[in-house]
């Protein structure tokens, strides 16, 4: 096994940046070495090319499987993108349950496209956990000196507490548990941040610290994880940044992203943990308001390929 992985790169909605900073992400000079293959329509990464004089995928030395579909309204929300979004995540991801490509790396995809597609799900990780079929999934950003793994995704504030159960922060836990030795962590010690201000304030505040989130935590710690929490999420993170967690599990959305673009945006990496393939990406959306102008780096595009890069590499030489 030489260790060279093959990995897909999604261009994501083709209405928004997702072309163009793939193109620019495959002419850096610091692409790591792999077997890239493009998913996506064509006709963008060509409309990309041709309007901001980037590099062809074709003079770029890598493949392209064109779902096609178009034109894509740059700029706006569209059935047709969402449909042709979905349709090159899906068919990366059969590839790679097939065993064609080691891993995906995925440019942003539009929820609004989606959904105006027909379709179901509200991000790349629910679309990814069913096709392969397993819902034992969580997503975590690794940014600057933080690893956050959220124990719940794309739902309303509202919606939260009723979310966070048991059952949910021991899944979650056992998974980044499991799961962080691929991220270079020397140990696995992992804070829980509380769902309510203070964690709670011994109930004060709310219920779901001392009722949920505290026993859980301390059934997990009696397994022999070296987990603690709940503790309050204005300072777990600092703390974290500091070197005393080796991951945070952030009780929600905003609460686990905040931190993390604040010290890396444009530098942090959202992974999949629990699939069966590595999955990576951009910490960003589709950015319609820039799209076509030429401004859009691929920066957080680049760390994402770095790390898929290297865990696929690491996995092909551990199987």
């Amino acid at each position: 096994m030489s260790g060279r992985p093959r990995l897909a790169l999604t261009v994501g909605d083709p209405a928004g940046i997702g072309p163009e900073i793939v193109l620019k992400a495959l002419a850096s000079p610091r692409l790591p070495a792999a077997d890239w293959v493009v998913y996506g329509p064509l006709s963008s990464l060509e409309e990309r090319r041709t309007g901001l004089g980037l590099s062809s995928t074709a003079h770029l030395g890598v493949s392209v499987v064109d779902v096609g579909g178009g034109p894509f309204p740059l700029g706006r929300v569209s059935a047709e993108g969402g449909r042709a979004a979905a349709g090159a995540v899906l068919a990366a991801a059969r590839d790679a349950l097939a065993g064609s490509v080691d891993g995906l790396v995925t440019a942003p995809l539009h929820k609004e496209s989606l959904r105006a597609a027909g379709h179901p799900w509200p991000g790349h990780t629910e679309m990814l956990a069913e096709i392969a079929g397993t819902p034992d999934v969580a997503m975590m950003f690794v940014g600057g000196s933080l690893r956050v793994a959220l124990l719940t995704i794309h739902r309303s504030l509202r919606s939260v507490p009723d979310a966070v159960t048991r059952a949910e922060v021991a899944r979650v836990v056992r998974l980044v548990h499991r799961e962080l030795p691929r991220f270079g962590a020397r140990r696995r010690r992992i804070g829980v941040c509380g769902v309510n201000p203070h964690a709670g304030e011994g109930g004060l505040f709310g219920r779901e610290d001392e009722d949920v989130v505290r026993p859980a935590v301390a059934g997990l710690a009696a397994e022999g994880i070296d987990v603690s929490g709940p503790w309050p999420a204005d300072t777990a993170f600092v703390r974290a940044s500091r070197g005393e967690f080796d991951a945070v599990v952030a009780a929600y959305h905003d609460q686990g992203l905040v931190p993390v673009k604040l010290l890396a945006f444009g530098r942090a990496v959202n992974v999949t943990l629990g699939l069966p393939f590595v999955r990576t990406s951009v910490d960003h959306g589709t950015a319609f308001d820039i799209v076509g102008t030429g401004r859009a780096t691929a920066s957080s595009l680049a760390a994402a390929v770095g790390l898929a890069a290297s865990l696929s590499a690491r996995s092909r030489v551990v199987g």
